[in-house]
């Protein structure tokens, strides 16, 4: 048990027995599931691939079981050494559409879509392979203040999708019913009483007991559709290059650019992991591990590419899981490596947690999403506010709420632009590194000995001021 803080269970050295090692793990990978398949079912539906998506979806969890390992290990300068999770990125989505559409359109097969998706992935990892050799000296862009921005839009985008789950998932009949609200809310305050419990067991348990008893009501209640299941095959083996691969550089650069975004979301989310782990979030480890997670997406989405399916990256929705479980163990992360890639051999097992109901998903991530934007908030709790950062945050984080509520403001914009913009996680990230090196600094306002407001008092606080603060005075 770690003695490092009362927040966490066990640390990230620590080693927890199996019974707890597997629970936290299953509860992490229920969080990223559906996450991880989800692209793939918008590009196969999108696309007209829906007789390759079911192995699509398995190669999908089997790259992310095999880049989680990757990125919880360290391997060499590969992976950040964190717990992790890799899965299919959402934010290459409109860009591989696009893509996709120009081949379809020019007569290609599903073969030839496919190809090109892939091969375009496999290129673009080299971008963020590229801009992880320099990480080190982009301090200047990677700072707390530019972090807790990205963290919080990360969280506040993944709201987003759990409470579109809540009320019965996109595109639902019954979305909004007062049954998926109940069911989700319900399922929601059981992992809060729960999560708040002193024993340590409901404490880590709390996800899976609270999605327990919500499906088995839903399963009493209403029942369950397993009859997709009939239409998977027994088993599914990686093949690399199993479609082969295409390359277009008129399709790629707006790819290429997103990978550049994605490294700096990537980084946002490792903060946010070393900060719910506690440790470091600066300094020499901190930068290394920024650098091999980024490094690791990077390398992990030429896995991708290779074994069929879209980019990969850092997943945030792991972070949420290991606030409230209190489990930040590298064991962990071992143990979802090996349950991807379990599952992804046997794509009735997918398939089984993909009937988990809607609302029951949703009432475990919305509040597990919430806490990564809380993660991203301390961050910027930690950091000296002062009128400047204040402009910066209030800027940055505007645009990605109002991006994520008037998504048709960037109608007019050239397509690509629109592609990046229209992320959330983006649109906040590019606005706060911009502004944070192009704004002119302030000059503090807070009262000194000299100024006529000035008062022992705070003429005493400021004598006693932490170093940091008397060098930001003096300046």
């Amino acid at each position: 048990m770690s003695s490092k803080s009362h927040d966490l269970l066990y640390s990230l050295h620590d080693k927890p027995g199996a019974l707890a090692s597997f629970t936290a793990a299953y509860q992490h990978m229920l969080a990223s599931f559906v996450g991880i398949i989800t692209p793939t079912l918008i590009i196969g539906a999108t696309l007209s691939l829906q007789e390759y998506v079911p192995y699509l979806i398995s190669m999908a969890l089997f790259v992310s079981g095999v880049g989680t390992a990757i990125q919880t290990k360290r391997v060499g300068p590969f992976g950040s050494g964190l717990v992790a999770i890799q899965g299919t990125s959402f934010a290459f989505i409109s860009a591989l559409l696009l893509a996709g559409a120009k081949v379809k359109s020019d007569g290609g097969t599903a073969e030839d879509i496919l190809a090109m998706l892939f091969g375009l992935t496999i290129a673009g990892a080299f971008v963020e392979i590229l801009f992880s050799l320099f990480i080190t000296r982009l301090k200047r862009i990677i700072t707390p203040l530019t972090t807790g921005i990205v963290i919080t839009s990360i969280g506040l985008s993944l709201i987003n999708v759990g409470m579109t789950d809540l009320a019965g998932g996109f595109n639902a009949e019954s979305f909004g019913s007062l049954s998926n609200l109940g069911i989700g809310v319900a399922v929601l305050l059981v992992i809060v009483f729960l999560n708040a419990s002193a024993n340590h067991w409901l404490r880590l348990s709390a996800i899976f007991i609270g999605m327990i008893i919500g499906t088995s009501y839903v399963a009493l209640t209403q029942g369950m559709n397993f009859s997709h299941l009939a239409t998977l095959p027994a088993i599914a083996v990686p093949t690399p290059f199993a479609f082969g691969i295409d390359f277009d550089i008129n399709l790629f650069l707006p790819i290429a650019l997103i990978y550049l975004f994605t490294a700096i979301e990537t980084a946002g989310d490792l903060t946010a992991n070393s900060l719910f782990c506690k440790e470091p979030v600066s300094g020499p480890l901190y930068l290394s591990r920024i650098r091999g997670g980024i490094l690791g997406d990077g390398f992990n989405s030429i896995l991708a590419g290779v074994f069929n399916t879209f980019p990969n990256t850092t997943f945030g929705q792991n972070n949420g899981v290991i606030q409230l479980t209190g489990i930040a163990s590298r064991k962990v992360g071992f143990y979802v490596a090996g349950m991807f890639i379990f599952i992804s051999f046997f794509p009735v097992v997918g398939g089984i947690l993909k009937a988990i109901p809607k609302p029951v998903l949703g009432g475990a991530t919305l509040v597990m999403f919430a806490m990564v934007a809380v993660g991203g908030l301390k961050l910027l709790a930690s950091y000296a506010l002062d009128r400047r950062s204040s402009l910066i945050t209030a800027c940055a984080l505007g645009m990605a709420i109002g991006v994520m509520m008037v998504p048709e403001a960037l109608d007019q914009l050239p397509l690509w632009l629109k592609n990046v913009l229209l992320s959330p996680v983006t649109s906040a990230g590019l606005t706060a590194v911009i502004l944070d090196l192009t704004l002119p600094g302030a000059k503090k306002t807070t009262c000194t000995e000299d100024s006529p407001s000035a008062t022992p008092q705070t003429k005493e606080k400021s004598d006693n001021a932490p170093p940091r603060f008397k060098q930001e005075k003096e300046a």
